[in-house]
């Protein structure tokens, strides 16, 4: 047995990289997913794969910066399996360029899906844990926001407004009913840097990613401890990356 057996577990941004690793990892561990992302061609090749392998998944389309969507997301659990235990809050997009550059549209991007989408995840979750008497929010946020460098400037913003979010959360929930998590994954091989507008910012992060990048599924084993210890017990913080990463 697992301690996420029986677990109902709605990940966004569900269709690639560390949602898609998650998915998988918390499936073959016991849980039903619910899995949330606009690329629905491979939404629905994930959960093929997990239900040909005996797990049980559920796919949305979801853009994360429509509160509607996340809305649907958390009903969609609670109408097919009768509740929502924990919800990873996944979905992120990442654009690098130096605050000089005045990239508003992309700094708006970043804003609207990393915090935003995020929020608008609480929202719609936090009720439904309040009226279990219990819930996880986990959130995927990253080493750029514990490690200030040149050209991540919005984005480490976005992040650790997000750290910043979740540990207000957990303060203002001691009652021992919501449980909080930030990941803050370094260097993994997915394809969050292949969107860089600038080609050479983006072949050198590319580059970067090959030769130190973990895997996506060495992120979703460490959601999965966070995840399946006991209620009364919270991982509050987990950073996980390259030994090699500086």
């Amino acid at each position: 047995m697992s301690g996420l057996d029986s677990k109902i577990i709605a990940i966004t941004g569900a269709s690639s990289g560390i949602g898609a690793a998650t998915a998988l990892e918390l499936a073959n561990r016991g849980a039903a997913v619910v899995l949330g992302a606009r690329r629905t061609d491979r939404l629905d090749a994930l959960v093929a794969r997990i239900r040909a392998e005996g797990g049980r998944a559920e796919p949305l389309d979801v853009d994360v910066t429509d509160r509607a969507d996340l809305d649907r997301l958390v009903a969609l659990a609670v109408d097919r399996f009768g509740r929502l235990d924990v919800l990873v809050a996944n979905a992120g997009v990442a654009r690098i360029a130096p605050v000089a550059d005045l990239d508003v549209d992309d700094w708006d991007q970043m804003i609207d899906v990393n915090v935003r989408g995020v929020l608008h995840g609480i929202a719609a979750a936090l009720p439904v844990f309040r009226e279990q008497g219990r819930g996880h929010l986990v959130t995927t946020v990253s080493t750029s926001g514990l490690k200030i460098v040149p050209s991540q400037a919005v984005y480490a913003g976005t992040k650790n407004a997000v750290r910043t979010v979740l540990e207000a959360l957990r303060q203002e929930s001691t009652d021992g009913v919501l449980r909080t998590t930030s990941i803050s994954p370094g260097f993994v091989r997915t394809e969050l840097v292949d969107h860089v507008q600038d080609p050479e910012q983006r072949q050198q992060a590319q580059q970067t990613m090959a030769e130190l990048g973990i895997s996506p599924d060495a992120v979703a084993r460490a959601i999965a401890f966070a995840v399946e210890q006991p209620d009364d017990v919270e991982i509050g913080d987990l950073t996980i990356r390259p030994t090699k990463q500086g």
